[in-house]
Formats: C-alpha cells, sequence, structure tokens
C-alpha cells in the first residue's frame, strides 16, 4: 500500500525468500547511522494523544493508476472497521514530491504519522540518521511482526528497526511479445541478441526502448540491471562493499551500454526529458517495444497493454542475464508523532497474513513477510514474477541488486545526475565511473 514508482509482487506457493537474496551491506548501514536531533526519537519524548478517538495522517505517493488509490481507501476503511475509534486520513502527493514535502514537513515536526518511503541508506537510512523517524524496535518484539531478516536489516540503523519494509521488486526489461513475432524476433539470449533486436525494431519504425530519465531515478535502475548480469551477484556485492571500485571497466561498460544505444536511436528521443508516466504510456500503446524498469509495473501493464507481455533480465555478453532484486519501499512512522499507539496498530494490520495475501492479489506487491497465496489468481505475467522470485528461495535463482536503496545520498545523487549526464550527451561513462568510486569514498567517511 504505497506509492508505486517501485512495487512488487508475489504467489502461487507460500513465499519465503531467503537472507540469500540480498548482500551484506553492514559498512552501507553503519555509514548511515542515526544520530539524533529530532522533535523526538519514538522513545516517549513526545507527548502522546491518549483520546479515545484518533486520526492518524497516512502520506503516500500518487499511485501510477487511480485504480490503486481506490483500492487502498477500500483498504484503508477496512482497518479502521477493525479499529474502532482510529480513522486513516489519506494524504496523496505526487510521487516526485514526496522526498522534499515529506523531509520538510518532518524536520518542522508537522509530519504525517505514517508514510511510505523507500528502504536502505539513501533513503529511510537518511531520515533515521536526522532522528525523524520512529523507533520501531520495541513494536517488532511486542507483536513478533513476521519480516524476513535481510528486509529487516535494509531498515535498520544504528542497532534501531525504524520501519516496516512492504515491497519486494526485481529490476528487468518487459517487451512486447506481439510486436516480437510480428517482426520475426525471438526473445533475445544474450547482449548481442538484444541489440539486434532493438535494431531491427528501430528499422520497422518501431521504438525499441521506452527509456526515460526525467526524474533521475530511473537511471540507478537502468545501471542496476546491466551491471548485475555483467558481474553477477558477487560482483555486486564487492562493488557495493567496497570490495571493487566503482572507477572499473565492467562499471564503464554497463554505462556505456545505454550510450551507445541513445547515439543509435534505440530509445525514446532526449531520454533524460522523457517523464516515466510518458514512456510507459509510449509502451502501453504499442509504440514502444521495450519498456526497463521494475516488476511493480505488472499490475499496471496487465490494465494498460492490449498484446501480450514477456519479463526478462537484462542479457549478459554470453548468457540471459539475472535480474536485479531488491527491497523498495516501506512504511514508517514519524518521531514527532502524537499517536505513535494509533500508528503502530496500523502497521500491525499491513502486515497480517490476511493484508499480506490481499496486496498480492490486488496490488501484485510482494510482502515482505511469508503468504500463502494457494489458490490466488494470477495473470500470466505475474505468475512469472513470482516463479522467477521464488527461485530465491529454493536457491535455483541468482538475482543481482537495485543499487540506490543500497547506498547513500551522496552516491544516489551522483548516480542519478551522471547517467542523466551520459543520455542528454553531457557526460561520458569513464567520467561517470570515476564520479560514483568519489562518491562511494565521501559516502564511507
Amino acid at each position: 500500500m504505497q506509492c508505486r514508482r517501485r512495487q512488487g509482487s508475489g504467489l502461487v506457493k507460500k513465499i519465503a525468500y531467503v537472507a540469500s537474496i540480498m548482500l551484506t551491506t553492514g559498512a552501507l548501514f553503519a555509514s548511515a547511522a542515526c544520530t539524533g536531533g529530532a522533535p523526538g526519537t519514538g522513545s516517549g519524548t513526545v507527548e502522546q494523544d491518549t483520546g479515545s478517538r484518533q486520526e492518524i495522517r497516512y502520506m503516500i505517493g500518487q499511485p501510477e493508476d487511480p485504480a490503486d488509490l481506490e483500492l487502498i481507501k477500500s483498504d484503508l476503511k477496512t482497518f479502521e472497521s477493525k479499529n474502532q475509534g482510529i480513522t486513516v486520513k489519506l494524504d496523496v502527493i505526487p510521487s516526485e514530491n514526496v522526498r522534499t514535502v515529506l523531509q520538510t514537513q518532518l524536520r518542522s515536526g508537522e509530519g504525517p504519522d505514517v508514510f511510505g518511503y523507500d528502504t536502505g541508506p539513501g533513503f529511510a537510512g537518511a531520515l533515521a540518521k536526522a532522528g525523524l523517524v520512529y523507533d520501531l524496535t520495541g513494536a517488532y518484539a511486542e507483536h513478533k511482526w513476521p519480516i524476513y531478516d535481510f528486509a529487516k536489516k535494509r531498515v535498520t540503523f544504528d542497532g534501531k528497526i525504524v520501519g516496516v519494509p512492504s515491497q519486494i521488486e526485481e529490476v528487468g526489461i518487459f517487451y512486447n511479445k506481439t510486436l516480437f513475432a510480428k517482426h520475426g524476433i525471438a526473445q533475445p539470449q544474450n547482449l548481442a541478441d538484444l541489440t539486434a533486436a532493438a535494431e531491427k525494431l528501430k528499422q520497422n519504425n518501431v521504438v525499441p526502448f521506452a527509456v526515460s530519465d526525467k526524474e533521475g531515478w530511473q537511471g540507478g535502475h537502468l545501471l542496476s540491471m546491466a551491471l548485475s548480469s555483467a558481474v553477477g551477484s558477487k560482483g555486486m556485492d564487492d562493488l557495493l562493499n567496497g570490495r571493487t571500485s566503482w572507477n572499473t571497466q565492467p562499471v564503464v561498460d554497463s554505462l556505456a551500454v545505454w550510450k551507445q544505444w541513445n547515439d543509435k536511436g534505440l530509445l525514446t528521443p532526449s531520454p533524460a526529458a522523457v517523464s516515466y508516466d510518458n514512456a510507459n504510456a509510449l509502451f502501453y500503446s504499442g509504440k514502444a517495444a521495450m519498456d526497463p524498469t521494475g516488476s511493480w509495473l505488472a499490475l499496471d501493464i496487465e490494465r494498460n497493454a492490449k498484446f501480450d507481455v514477456g519479463f526478462i533480465p537484462f542479457p549478459a555478453q554470453d548468457g540471459a542475464g539475472i535480474f536485479s532484486g531488491g527491497l523498495g519501499a516501506g512504511t514508517f512512522v514519524s518521531a514527532s508523532t502524537k499517536k505513535a499507539d494509533a500508528s503502530i496498530k496500523f502497521l500491525d494490520y499491513l502486515l497480517t497474513a490476511e493484508h499480506g495475501r490481499w496486496a498480492a492479489e490486488k496490488l501484485q506487491d510482494i510482502p515482505a513477510y511469508p503468504i500463502d497465496t494457494a489458490g490466488m489468481k494470477a495473470s500470466p505475467l505475474f505468475k512469472q514474477v513470482l516463479d522467477d522470485s521464488a527461485k530465491i528461495a529454493n536457491g535455483t535463482g541468482d538475482f543481482g541488486y537495485n543499487i540506490d536503496v543500497l547506498t547513500t545520498d551522496v552516491f544516489n545523487n551522483a548516480m542519478w545526475k551522471g547517467i542523466q549526464g551520459i543520455l542528454s550527451d553531457q557526460s561520458e561513462p569513464a567520467k561517470v565511473a570515476a564520479q560514483l568510486q568519489t562518491a562511494y569514498e565521501k559516502s564511507a567517511k
């Protein structure tokens, strides 16, 4: 039940992710340690409202599809019916404004009681460092919330658990099977196949890739998927933990792929000026054949695309490649809330087995805790996402990593601006790779 910048999905059997889905990021977490300085810390420093009737304000980013907003509103009514005396005021703001609006409100002490936000050091970690989020460590112990251990680590800073992870995701390439078949193109099995497919599509007046990077964060996904397949999960682990420099050839080459394709006209024209919504609309319309983004888009594709869609990892030079897997959004409580008990009851509701099943079935989210999905209906595309993700649990799959939820603000800003520069012909891959290493070193200090 989050803003749909990133949203995951899961189903068919009981989903049981294991810690191996993610790398060990101790150094990164340490760099985002909580330092205090907030209006409150969730440890009793804010006077609480003890009234029998309470209204909590819940802030989320605007869902990409209005149908999702109606589902969320209905779900909030269900929560209210189960928790007499508590009402939820939904505060929906444009997704691109969430970061600025949220931080401004939290720092003023006038923020929402509960809010959706991304996990990891560069997002939740930055709020924790500023002391702006409520310490939920006690709530976890009291309610025994069944969050996967690897996911819990993504919202743990300086030994305090500050949020509830809610979305697991994978990043890859959606492609229009109907268009591929029309032009005699088979599913790409390696990077050369993918490039050849894109060139053939362009020759037939089809935009090969619906790439957007106006908002900036999309560039992190472009690098994540190309780099994960190029160096594998171990290579990503080494980069993210400082054992390998970002200023190395695999990083340069992964950035260069997107530059080369842009130079050849295989991406949407001027991708750094194209919004995420507009790129998706181009794919839905059938004017673009591929959409490189995350599994959170599966439900919107199902609603808007009138053709068969496949979902593949970004290919490697010598094979099919691997998906970039990760944890996306989570739910958090403001450190300055005066309604902590009501807010925690809301979180507790979000973590029930019933709600997890609802989220998977209605929103195609992959909850960050086990749910029994037996008997649930799923589209072929959603079932594929679930089956791909389930391979993590039985040890038969390998995932790369989504970079921006594992790195700091400093690193992410360098990555986002650098890739925008590449896609607007204002920078070069080698320069950006060097900037990434400099940003990583600054983050580690």
